[in-house]
C-alpha cells in the first residue's frame, strides 16, 4: 500500500486518483475528529471537504511523514473558527440522538451499522462485535463529559495514531503540555468509565 507521501506527490504530479486514496483513507476519521470538536454531524463532514480542498487546491509543500498531521491541524483550525463563529468559546457536546435530524439519524445509523460489520470481518462473533459496539457507545459519551481540551488531545493521540509531538503541534503547544492534557484526560475519562462499569482497561 501507498504512503501517505507518495501518494501525495503523485496528486501533486498530477494524478488525481492519488487525492481520492487520500481522502478515502482519512475522511471517516477526520469527520469523528471534527464532529467531537463542533459537535453537528454535517458542519463536521462540510469541513473536512474543506480541509481536504486547502491542500488540494494549494498543493503545499508538507514534510516527509507529516501528511496527516497537516491535515488535522487545518481541520483544527476549521473547527475553532466555526466555533467562534457560533460566538462559543467552549467545545460544544454532541446533541442527544433525539435532537438529530431524520437525515443526521440516518447518517448515525449507516455509521454504526459499518462498524458492526468491520468488527465482525475481523473475526469477532456478533456477540462479541455487539458488547464492542456497545461499549464503544460508553466509551464516546464518557469523552463527551470531559473537558473540551482533554478530549481533544485523547482524540489526536489514540483517535488518529497521530503522535505526541504531531498532536502538540496541532494544538500550538509544547510536548510537556500535551502529556498533561494526556494524562490528565485519561484520569478523568477512567472515572467517566468507572461510572458506567467499564474499567480502563476494558476500552
Amino acid at each position: 500500500m501507498s504512503t501517505d507521501d507518495e501518494l501525495y506527490e503523485r496528486y501533486v504530479n498530477g494524478e488525481r486518483h492519488a487525492g481520492d486514496e487520500l481522502l478515502l483513507r482519512y475522511d471517516n476519521m477526520l469527520v469523528a475528529y471534527i464532529n467531537s470538536l463542533v459537535g453537528n454531524l454535517y458542519d463536521a463532514e462540510d469541513l473536512m471537504i474543506e480541509s481536504f480542498t486547502v491542500i488540494f487546491a494549494d498543493k503545499p509543500k508538507i514534510k516527509p511523514g507529516n501528511f496527516k498531521a497537516y491535515l488535522f491541524r487545518i481541520a483544527h483550525n476549521k473547527a475553532c473558527k466555526l466555533l467562534k463563529h457560533r460566538n462559543r468559546l467552549k467545545l460544544v457536546t454532541m446533541p442527544a440522538e433525539t435532537d438529530l435530524t431524520d437525515d443526521e439519524q440516518i447518517s448515525a445509523a449507516a455509521r454504526e451499522e459499518n462498524q458492526a460489520e468491520s468488527l465482525i470481518a475481523k473475526g469477532l462473533t456478533p456477540e462479541e462485535a455487539l458488547w464492542n459496539d456497545e461499549r464503544n457507545k460508553v466509551l464516546h459519551q464518557c469523552l463527551e463529559r470531559i473537558a473540551p481540551q482533554y478530549r481533544e488531545a485523547l482524540w489526536l493521540l489514540y483517535g488518529t495514531g497521530l503522535s505526541h509531538e504531531q498532536a502538540a503541534k496541532i494544538l500550538g503547544c509544547n510536548k510537556k503540555r500535551i502529556n498533561n492534557l494526556i494524562t490528565n484526560g485519561k484520569i478523568r475519562l477512567r472515572s467517566e468509565l468507572e461510572k458506567e462499569g467499564i474499567t480502563y482497561e476494558d476500552i
